[in-house]
């Protein structure tokens, strides 16, 4: 291994050899692989040499409480294989799952420095499913992270929590939206037509820690709209029948699913970003969320609005200028967000580590 890239020689404008490890790959579809595709995307148009380690590479068994995302089982020494044998100029671990551990493993004892990224609010995301306090989740989140050059962090509030738990090498890496897909122009699905208005759409993992149940019991008249899949499907299915479920939608479909709805709502309490917010903005549609990291970071009063009472979101939201969400949203591109990353990747002295 040819070891991180320091001084001058980060900047030189070769390719690099990346090594990207994340237990979160396709066939998921959530933020953090739409992130990890697009800028893995963009790193090859640039010339970069990336190697993902992925769960597609290894056995894998459902994981507990979310069959849809597979765990994956490498054998003793196999990642540090696969690192060892791309002999990359940066490791970037992008999750603390299985394959985070293994490679942290192998950068540790080895000696050789790496970057994490926060993509979850992983000890919130684990409460939720266990029942227990997430201060008991926050000690592996700092062991896990501790040893790392950087962590890299998509917004603000998230910096601040994660300060306020004693890691501090943050290095901000932002998002993107492709804004040739998502447009005010992609033609909505048929049954918007005939549904009342105002139609309020959730895209999304449909999961407990994404706090549907919140939207959908919201008391707003209207229609409510749910795109995406997961274990909560059938449960909110058979709870709230009058709302509209469309499954998985992706490209164009997903793009129209967004244009055609008046308020995109954001229910989650746990999430770092919240990718599909911008998507919305960029379709011309305002965003009603809760006031917490993610909406707060992102979410402005000339394209939405956000409240602890979900019901005076959606209305304030619904008086946003659909012209303004889509000039907002043209701040966020890949081609930013993947220069932010590579930045990431070169620590030029202490005072950026901590900056």
């Amino acid at each position: 291994m040819t070891g991180f890239p320091f001084g001058d020689a980060a900047c030189a404008p070769f390719p690099q050899r990346i090594a990207i490890v994340t237990d979160a790959w396709l066939p998921q579809m959530n933020g953090v692989v739409r992130t990890l595709t697009a800028t893995c995307d963009l790193l090859r148009a640039r010339g970069h040499d990336i190697m993902v380690v992925a769960p597609d590479q290894f056995r894998s068994l459902p994981c507990p409480t979310y069959p849809e995302i597979r765990l994956a089982l490498p054998r003793p020494g196999a990642v540090a294989a696969q690192l060892a044998a791309h002999n990359p100029d940066a490791v970037h671990i992008a999750t603390e799952g299985p394959l985070g551990i293994a490679a942290r493993r192998y950068c540790v004892a080895g000696g050789i420095p790496f970057t994490t990224a926060y993509h979850t609010q992983f000890p919130d995301y684990v409460a939720r499913r266990t029942g227990l306090s997430p201060s008991l989740f926050w000690h592996y989140i700092r062991w896990f992270h501790r040893p790392a050059q950087r962590i890299m962090v998509a917004t603000g509030s998230i910096r601040q929590e994660l300060r306020a738990n004693g890691l501090d090498r943050l290095h901000h890496w932002s998002r993107g939206v492709d804004l040739a897909c998502f447009t005010p122009d992609a033609k909505p699905p048929g049954l918007f037509a005939d549904l009342p208005r105002p139609i309020q759409l959730y895209v999304g993992r449909v999961a407990v820690e994404k706090n549907i149940e919140a939207f959908l019991a919201c008391p707003y008249l209207g229609s409510k709209v749910v795109v995406g899949d997961g274990p909560e499907l059938a449960s909110l299915q058979a709870r709230f029948p009058q709302a509209h479920f469309l499954g998985r939608r992706s490209g164009a479909e997903l793009a129209g699913c967004f244009a055609g709805a008046d308020v995109f709502v954001f229910p989650s309490r746990t999430d770092t970003f919240g990718l599909v917010m911008i998507e919305a903005l960029a379709c011309g549609t305002p965003v009603a969320a809760y006031p917490v990291p993610g909406p707060v970071d992102v979410v402005t009063e000339a394209v939405g609005a956000l409240s602890e009472q979900l019901e005076r979101a959606i209305d304030a939201a619904l008086y946003c200028d659909r012209r303004a969400c889509i000039a907002y949203a043209t701040q966020f591109s890949w081609e930013a967000a993947t220069d932010q990353f590579v930045a990431g990747l070169v620590a030029l002295d202490e005072a950026a580590l901590t900056a």
